[in-house]
């Protein structure tokens, strides 16, 4: 695979769309004005001063696909004709109430309904803590002693799992389950088995994500391989490397419990490509979606796909990457032929804000991420002046 052909990557991007990008990774580029964006931003949200005349033909526009499910339709039809799919995240940050709760499951619903009527939206996905008081998974999680009104909750917590669940499978759409902090994974995973066991059993409809940042996640793949085996289901895993380290650390540190985090990058990487080598001598029982803007384990991933005889475009294996990040991986690799989908978060512009800086700061912090994408932009650009 060859990442650098910007003419594929962009394809779908004008001048004007290039000419913004580049503008919004200089900014990013520097840490300083992100820090400083976000401060204003905060300000902003707490004293209700109006924001998406500034968000929503810059950042909102490059990394969101839309306000509502419908309005993000030409988004997904824009990336079909690159043979791009797409995944519509509902972007907006939960509460614990009962009627966050319900607002979070009943846009879930939703979506799980607007993908079963669209060819384009093979995956519906959402954040387990958006369906429950996290203070219940954690409870759970560390087999602290619980109440019967908290009993209470985590049983209808699982329930609106199984709701989501049979939704999917109804709708032929299959479900990512998003991973979340330690303190919660636990409980989460206890109902994620329950639910591959109950609807992946001809076919896959649940996905549970691993964090391969965390020390026990390869342990986790194979025990929940053999799981699968074992109980006669197919185990659906999405991969990622992980976004709460620096949290995780600091949490641990101050609760006094050994840091579930890998000791370095590099550690994290080997343990992410084992994780991906390991899916794939196991493909018969697993079907898995690797969400990296990493190319050296996109790359690791259609070799093995060679190696074994996989068609590129089998329906057990899927690449994903970010909208508005990383396009010189999602559309060379969806030009040759290989499954690919962008993760697009969607949402009111206020309510997504605290999404958009996490990206901001994300593409600061990781080493090399801001200066790629700017240097792909500025390569296309450059391409296109001299035709």
């Amino acid at each position: 695979m060859d990442f650098n052909n910007t003419k594929i990557a962009f394809q779908d991007k004008n001048n004007t769309d290039l000419n913004r990008a580049t503008l919004l990774f200089r900014t990013m580029e520097k840490p300083w004005m992100v820090k400083t964006g976000k401060i204003m931003l905060q300000v902003a949200l707490k004293t209700r001063f109006p924001i998406g005349w500034a968000m929503k033909p810059t950042i909102y526009r490059h990394f969101v696909g839309g306000e509502t499910l419908e309005k993000c339709q030409p988004v997904v039809d824009r990336l079909a004709k690159s043979n791009v799919k797409s995944i519509l995240d509902y972007s907006v940050e939960g509460t614990s109430t009962e009627q966050g709760i319900e607002n979070a499951l009943q846009e879930t619903l939703n979506s799980i309904e607007n993908a079963g009527k669209n060819e384009n939206i093979p995956f519906a996905v959402f954040k387990p803590t958006a369906m429950i008081d996290t203070a219940v998974l954690k409870k759970i999680s560390f087999n602290q002693k619980t109440t019967d009104d908290e009993k209470l909750q985590y049983k209808a917590f699982a329930d609106r799992i199984d709701r989501l669940s049979a939704a999917a499978a109804k709708n032929k759409v299959r479900l990512l389950i998003d991973a979340e902090d330690y303190w919660f994974q636990d409980a989460i995973d206890h109902v994620v088995h329950e639910m591959m066991e109950k609807y992946n059993k001809n076919e896959v409809v649940v996905f549970n994500t691993l964090q391969m940042y965390r020390t026990d996640r390869l342990d986790y793949l194979k025990g929940l391989i053999a799981r699968g085996r074992e109980k006669h289901f197919y185990a659906g895993v999405k991969f990622v490397r992980g976004a709460y380290m620096e949290k995780e650390r600091a949490r641990a540190k101050e609760e006094g419990y050994p840091s579930p985090i890998n000791p370095d990058k590099a550690t994290t990487d080997k343990m992410y490509d084992d994780a991906l080598r390991v899916s794939m001598e196991n493909i018969d029982v697993l079907h898995l979606f690797n969400g990296t803007h990493n190319e050296d384990s996109s790359i690791l991933l259609t070799e093995l796909m060679a190696e074994l005889g996989i068609a590129k475009n089998d329906k057990r294996v899927y690449f994903s990457q970010l909208y508005g990040m990383s396009d010189h991986i999602s559309y060379n690799l969806a030009e040759a032929g290989y499954n690919v989908a962008k993760y697009i978060p969607y949402g009111p512009v206020r309510h997504v804000a605290p999404y958009l800086i996490r990206r901001a700061e994300e593409n600061t912090s990781v080493a090399g991420q801001t200066g790629r994408e700017l240097s792909l932009i500025l390569k296309e650009k450059q391409r296109r002046k001299e035709l």
